[in-house]
C-alpha cells in the first residue's frame, strides 16, 4: 500500500532531526494526505557552556528561547526533548527521519535505519568527514529518546544518484575508482525541496526546465537540473569541492595537495583539518567565514577580497553546470546566504547577464523579492526559502508505507 492509498483519516507524527557539528535542528509533522509541519526548533552551541534552545510553532508562536550546559548530541537532544514533551506526546511518534550526508553507492533513497544499515553509513565516515560522525550522534541519540519509532535516513547525495556517468566520473581510471570512488554531489534534500516547491509553485512545466539552483551557506554548492533531476554539481567525491565555502576550500588543484605533502612535508591529518576548518571564506579574509559578518566589515579589504572570490568562483561554476545543459531557463538561490545577501546574488547574476540574458533587477533584489529579474527577462532568477525538513518527512511516507505496522506507532 503506498502513502497516498492509506485508509481515510490514517496520520503519523513524523519528527526530523538534522544532526550538525554543533547543533541540531528538530522539526515535528503530522502527515496524512497532507505533509504538514507543527512546529520547528533547533539546538545551537552544542559542546559548549550554555547552549541555546528554541522552538517555534509553525505559526511563528515561540514556545521557548533558553540556555543549557549541552556538552554533547545526546544531552542536546534529551534536553530538548523534555522540554518539548511538555507540548507533544511524543509516545505518538510514529518515526524520526533523519538527514544524513552521505548514502555512498548504494543508498539512494530515503532507508529504514537497521544495525545493517547503520553499520554501512558508519564505514562512509571518511567519505565526509565533517558531517558523518554527527549525523551518527543524533540516530544513537534520537534512537535511545524514541525506541518505540521507526527511524530513517534520507541522503543528501540521494538526489545526484541519477547523474549522467560522464558527471559522475573522476577522471581515474576504473581500476582506482573502484565501488566508492566516484563524483555524488550534496545538499541534495535542499535540491528536492527546491524542484518540489517549483512544481507546487509555477506547475510541473516549469520544474521540468533547465534549472541552475545555487544552495549557498556555510556549505556552498551549485546543481544543473533538467527534468527534475540533476545533470551536474558543483560538489563532487567530497563535500570540500567546488566553491569556497565558511572555512571549506572549495576546489583546490590535486597537484598543490601532493606538493603541500610531498615537498612542504606537511601531515596529511593537519592538511585535512586545514582545508575543512580553515580554509574558503575565513582563510581568504583570515575574519571570519561568515558572510553576514564580513559583508558588516567594510573597514577590512580583505573582507571585500574573500567576498570577491566568492562570487566570482560561484560565476564560474554557474557558467560551467549552465553549459551542460545547453543554456538555462531560470537559476534560483537558497540557503542562508542565498536568500539573504542580495549583494552576492547581484555579484553572481549582473556579469551573466548579457551571456545568459539575465534582465537583473535590483530594486527587487535589494528589497527581498522572491523573483530578482524585471518582467521580459529570459532567464526568471528567484531566490527561495529551502526546507530540508519538510523533504526529510515527504520521504518518510514512503517508508512508513512499506515498514511493517507493528514498527512504529499511529498519531491518534
Amino acid at each position: 500500500m503506498s502513502a497516498h492509498d492509506k485508509p481515510h483519516g490514517e496520520s503519523y507524527t513524523v519528527l526530523t532531526l538534522n544532526s550538525g557539528s554543533s547543533s541540531l535542528k528538530i522539526a515535528i509533522f503530522r502527515i496524512d494526505d497532507h505533509v504538514v509541519k507543527t512546529m520547528s526548533g533547533a539546538v545551537t552551541g552544542i559542546g559548549t557552556s550554555e547552549a541555546r534552545l528554541t522552538a517555534r510553532t509553525a505559526s511563528g508562536e515561540m514556545l521557548w528561547d533558553t540556555r543549557a550546559c549541552c556538552i554533547n548530541h545526546p544531552v542536546a537532544l534529551d534536553t530538548f526533548l523534555k522540554k518539548l514533551a511538555t507540548h507533544v506526546d511524543l509516545s505518538g511518534v510514529s518515526a524520526v527521519g533523519h538527514r544524513v550526508v552521505h548514502g555512498g553507492p548504494h543508498y539512494t533513497r530515503a532507508q529504514r535505519l537497521t544495525p545493517r544499515v547503520e553499520s554501512d553509513i558508519r564505514k562512509l565516515i571518511p567519505l565526509a568527514p565533517l558531517h558523518m560522525p554527527a549525523n551518527l550522534d543524533g540516530i544513537v541519540a534520537a534512537r535511545l529518546r524514541l525506541p518505540n519509532a521507526l527511524h530513517y535516513a534520507c541522503f543528501d547525495t540521494s538526489f545526484h544518484a541519477d547523474m549522467p556517468i560522464a558527471a559522475q566520473r573522476t577522471g581515474l581510471p576504473p581500476g582506482m575508482e573502484g565501488e566508492f570512488i566516484r563524483r555524488y554531489g550534496f545538499h541534495g534534500l535542499s535540491y528536492a525541496f527546491v524542484v518540489d516547491d517549483l512544481a507546487e509553485r509555477a506547475g510541473k512545466m516549469a520544474a521540468s526546465q533547465r534549472l541552475l539552483v545555487a544552495h549557498l551557506g556555510a556549505g556552498a554548492s551549485m546543481t544543473a537540473i533538467r527534468g527534475g533531476h540533476s545533470i551536474d554539481t558543483s560538489m563532487g567525491f567530497s563535500a570540500l569541492a567546488g566553491l569556497p565555502m565558511a572555512t571549506r576550500s572549495g576546489d583546490v588543484d590535486p597537484g598543490l595537495l601532493l606538493y603541500m605533502i610531498l615537498e612542504k612535508n606537511w601531515d596529511p591529518s593537519v592538511l585535512q583539518d586545514q582545508l575543512y576548518h580553515g580554509s574558503g571564506l575565513l582563510g581568504l579574509s583570515g575574519l571570519s567565514g561568515d558572510v553576514e559578518t564580513l559583508l558588516r566589515r567594510t573597514d577590512d579589504p580583505r573582507s571585500g577580497e574573500a567576498l570577491s572570490q566568492f562570487a566570482y568562483q560561484a560565476r564560474k561554476q554557474a557558467g560551467a553546470l549552465i553549459a551542460t545543459m545547453g543554456g538555462v531557463d531560470r537559476i534560483i538561490f537558497t540557503g542562508g546566504i542565498g536568500e539573504h545577501a542580495p549583494s552576492i546574488r547581484a555579484a553572481i547574476c549582473e556579469p551573466l547577464g548579457d551571456l545568459f540574458g539575465i534582465d537583473f533587477d535590483n530594486d527587487a533584489n535589494d528589497r527581498g523579492a522572491a523573483r530578482i529579474t524585471k518582467p521580459g527577462s529570459a532567464v526568471i532568477v528567484e531566490a527561495v526559502h529551502t526546507d530540508e525538513a519538510l523533504t526529510i518527512a515527504r520521504q518518510g511516507r514512503a517508508v512508513l508505507a512499506n515498514a511493517p505496522a507493528q514498527l512504529y506507532q499511529r498519531a491518534t
